[in-house]
């Protein structure tokens, strides 16, 4: 499996489609991080995205018919909806109608490090479980004139600017958790969403496995609460009133995850998934695999291995 697509292919690959496109000077900027936003229309094919590891974040207004592929979940738009996708989770993009619209922007996360940390890792949180956000008309309406704004200001030379897109870009991480708020959403203690972003924050700085010789630390709500030093009580107390599931069921979730992705675009072998997830006997990892997909890896594997993909298969996601 190809390790992440990196901006500059990314850049490449939008300008092999509109050659208008103007490749950054300072795309790795590791300082003030890098912003763009883009009108969809015009970077849409009917060939699928690359499968892979992205190295931005992406927010989509999409409008129009397409399948988002992800791990463990195959998704289907119908109409309209707000995407979003990170750069932990590997994906692909297809669309399956002709008229594509909408709107786009990709930032990295040192973009994004400048201001609101802890919204940025409630971001994470969300995004991962949930990146797909139907929208009805009002909404489409609504999030279309944030992103106009964001296109006329990245044509200005207004010296805050950049500012102004990472409120923007708040702005839409609202829009979403405000589409999944919870009724109890009011009684979860400032305490608890603090230790959740942390506990989160955690667990993603574990991934992606980049080889065979990154093997993860912290499985388990114990290891995790004694890395935070706090009582595991206190942190699955505070994880399932934020987010409604237990520590472990997020940790095995995200295992899960990567185990997918592992099987699906590597070619190392099982032992060495297993291993590299934590599971020193294989036999342990074909359980907990099983019990999370119903399925043993070698036969998932069988059935859903998936050749690599070339980079001029793109789709506009």
């Amino acid at each position: 499996m190809k390790k992440s697509m990196s901006l500059l292919e990314f850049y490449e690959m939008l300008a092999h489609n509109r050659p208008d496109v103007v490749i950054p000077n300072a795309i790795d900027d590791v300082h003030t991080g890098h912003f763009n936003v883009f009108k969809r229309f015009g970077f849409c094919s009917l060939n699928p995205s690359p499968y892979n590891r992205r190295e931005f974040y992406k927010i989509s207004l999409v409008i129009g018919k397409g399948v988002l592929y992800y791990p463990n979940q195959k998704i289907e738009v119908n109409g309209s909806a707000l995407l979003f996708t990170n750069t932990t989770i590997p994906y692909s993009w297809e669309t399956t109608s002709e008229f594509q619209s909408g709107y786009f922007c990709l930032f990295t996360e040192s973009f994004m490090r400048q201001r609101n940390e802890p919204l940025r890792e409630g971001l994470l949180s969300r995004i991962q479980e949930n990146p797909v956000y139907p929208l009805n008309s009002i909404q489409v309406a609504d999030i279309s004139r944030v992103f106009e704004k964001m296109i006329a200001e990245m044509d200005s030379d207004y010296a805050y600017k950049y500012d102004l897109m990472r409120n923007y870009v708040n702005l839409l991480v609202h829009e979403a958790m405000k589409m999944t708020r919870l009724d109890t959403q009011s009684k979860i203690t400032n305490a608890s969403t603090r230790i959740a972003t942390l506990f989160f924050e955690l667990l993603e700085r574990q991934f992606p496995i980049h080889s065979t010789d990154h093997v993860l630390q912290l499985r388990t709500a114990n290891d995790f609460a004694a890395k935070l030093s706090i009582h595991v009580n206190h942190l699955n107390h505070a994880v399932k009133e934020v987010t409604g599931k237990t520590t472990s069921e997020h940790i095995s979730g995200r295992i899960a995850t990567e185990a997918i992705a592992l099987l699906q675009h590597t070619e190392w072998n099982i032992s060495e998934i297993g291993y590299c997830l934590g599971f020193e006997y294989p036999a342990n990892f074909n359980q907990f695999f099983k019990r999370q997909t119903m399925a043993v890896p070698r036969s998932f594997r069988d059935k859903n291995a998936q050749p690599p993909r070339h980079l001029d298969l793109w789709s506009g996601n």
